[in-house]
């Protein structure tokens, strides 16, 4: 059997301070850090047991997970794994990368944010060269206000040609709608942005969350994904497979990248192939000169 574990422990420090995210506003106790290490520890020795399932691991963090070395050792580890097809992170790129050297590279994905205020272009377009360099599959993005639209042009001429670049929809927080002449802006930059501009119809939808695709915090609370709170069990009890079912999606809409990719209706699996937790399509779809 398959499982995709999208977890999220309780970090939720960010050595950036972007100013519509309301988690890098504050720097987290020794304590806090501690607890984050040791639930991390916990979720390792589950996956490492679990050698009965084919486990992928995507670290969904409040906060910056990568510029904590318990991670970068995580990451290699799971990759290290037999039994684990895919180690995946989200991150903002400011890390060192030395780390990377310790993974097996073919299952490491990275999923890179880049935030023009608190890294420079040049900085963050030198990570991602090393990470092609290194043979790390990766994908970089950026939120998507009107205000960061030529700043997501000039990255996309810089980027190396087979690096996908993302653009996250601002779906609330903006200060006007989208005009047509934005989306096709960004359109131009990423051609999959309509699908992410949209909340898509999800109730009632069958969904791969809560069957093949989990979401785990820090005490091994499962639930079927980030955005519906109902628990579905606990990873470390015993009987805990048994919650493993086809659950049709109890939410109106969805439009979160990392929740409509596993509606089965939408059939991004086909679009993503095997980088559906990294963010790369499997067949480029961009133009690298836009």
């Amino acid at each position: 059997m398959k499982l995709t574990v999208l977890y999220r422990g309780p970090l939720s420090g960010c050595n950036f301070g972007c100013e519509y995210c309301p988690f890098g506003k504050w720097k987290q106790s020794e304590e806090e850090l501690a607890k984050d290490r040791e639930d991390l520890a916990r979720f390792m020795a589950w996956v490492e047991s679990r050698t009965d399932l084919r486990i992928s691991v995507f670290f969904t963090p409040w906060g910056e997970a990568l510029i904590w070395p318990w991670y970068q050792e995580a990451l290699a580890r799971l990759t290290q794994l037999e039994h684990v097809d895919r180690a995946a992170v989200q991150t903002n790129l400011s890390c060192t990368l030395d780390w990377v050297e310790r993974c097996k590279v073919e299952k490491l994905g990275i999923w890179a944010t880049y935030h023009p205020e608190w890294m420079k272009r040049r900085r963050f377009v030198a990570q991602c060269e090393k990470l092609s360099a290194l043979g790390v599959r990766h994908s970089a993005g950026m939120v998507g206000f009107v205000r960061f639209a030529e700043e997501a042009e000039a990255l996309r001429s810089e980027l190396p040609a087979d690096t996908y670049l993302w653009v996250n929809a601002v779906k609330d927080g903006q200060e006007e709608p989208y005009t047509p002449e934005d989306i096709a802006r960004f359109t131009r930059v990423d051609p999959l942005f309509p699908v992410n501009n949209t909340r898509h119809p999800s109730l009632g939808r069958a969904c791969r969350g809560g069957e093949s695709v989990i979401s785990v915090d820090g005490e091994g609370t499962a639930r079927r994904c980030h955005f519906i709170d109902e628990p579905i069990g606990n990873i470390y009890a015993p009987d805990f497979d048994a919650a493993l079912k086809p659950r049709p999606c109890s939410k109106a809409v969805c439009g979160c990248h990392i929740g409509y990719v596993h509606l089965e209706y939408l059939e991004l699996d086909r679009v993503f192939g095997s980088g559906i937790l990294e963010r790369v399509p499997a067949t480029p779809l961009w133009n690298a000169r836009a």
